[in-house]
C-alpha cells in the first residue's frame, strides 16, 4: 500500500456523511499549553479562509470566499456562539471548526453539523484537532441539538479516522450511495468501526 498525506489528491474523491446519534459521552481532550479557544469576532472571515486554505481545503482565497459566502454570509451574528478558533500564545488563530446546521434543508433530522474542521498546516501534529472537535461538539446541546452529522471525503482520510474515533459512524444513505468511499476508508484506516466493509484495492483508491 502506498503512503498517503493527510490530504492527498491522489486518492479518488468520494463524499462521505457521518452520524453520531447522541451527543452524550463525547471524548474529552485538553488543549496543549499555550493555546486557547476563542469564538468568532467580526473581521475573522479572512483568517478563517487562510486557515482552511493552509489545510488544503481551498486552493485559492477566491474559492474560500465563495464558500464563506455560501455558508455564512448574512449569518455572521450567529457565529459568535458557533464558530470556534484556537489561538496560540502570540494571539494567532491557527485552527477552526463550527457547530452549524444543514443550510440546504436536506437533513430532516435536526442534527447539528460539525463544519469545516481545519488546523493550519504549520500547526498540524501538535494535538489540536481532537480538543477542537470535542469542544465544538460540546457546544451543540446548548444550541438545541441532540445528535450530530458531518460531511467529509476520502482524500482527507486521516480526519475521517478521527471522526470514527469520536463515535461517528457511516450514515446509512452514504453507505447506500457511496459504498466505494467507505471501502477506500477501510483500506486506508483499517478502523474497527468499518469492520463490515471490505478493503478497496489500490487501483480503486487511486484516481
Amino acid at each position: 500500500m502506498l503512503e498517503f498525506d493527510n490530504h492527498d489528491d491522489r486518492i479518488r474523491y468520494v463524499e462521505l456523511e457521518f452520524l453520531r446519534d447522541t451527543l452524550l459521552d463525547i471524548p474529552q481532550y485538553e488543549l496543549p499549553d499555550g493555546y486557547r479557544f476563542v469564538f468568532y469576532k467580526p473581521g475573522d472571515r479572512d483568517t478563517w479562509i487562510e486557515i482552511e486554505k493552509s489545510a488544503k481545503e481551498f486552493s485559492s482565497y477566491e474559492q474560500g470566499l465563495e464558500s464563506w459566502n455560501r455558508y455564512y454570509l448574512g449569518k455572521e451574528d450567529s457565529l459568535s456562539e458557533r464558530m470556534i478558533f484556537i489561538e496560540n500564545a502570540a494571539g494567532e488563530k491557527v485552527a477552526t471548526a463550527t457547530a452549524y446546521y444543514d443550510i440546504y434543508g436536506n437533513d430532516k433530522t435536526g442534527a447539528g453539523w460539525l463544519h469545516w474542521v481545519a488546523v493550519r498546516r504549520d500547526h498540524q501534529g501538535r494535538g489540536l484537532a481532537r480538543p477542537l472537535i470535542a469542544y465544538t461538539l460540546g457546544l451543540m446541546p446548548g444550541l438545541g441539538y441532540d445528535h450530530a452529522m458531518l460531511s467529509s471525503q476520502t482524500n482527507t482520510w486521516l480526519a475521517c479516522k478521527i471522526y470514527l474515533d469520536f463515535g461517528f459512524r457511516p450514515h446509512y444513505d452514504s453507505v447506500r450511495h457511496n459504498l466505494l468511499g467507505w471501502r477506500i476508508l477501510k483500506a486506508l484506516t483499517d478502523h474497527p468501526a468499518l469492520e463490515a466493509f471490505s478493503k478497496a484495492e489500490e487501483s480503486e483508491i487511486l484516481k
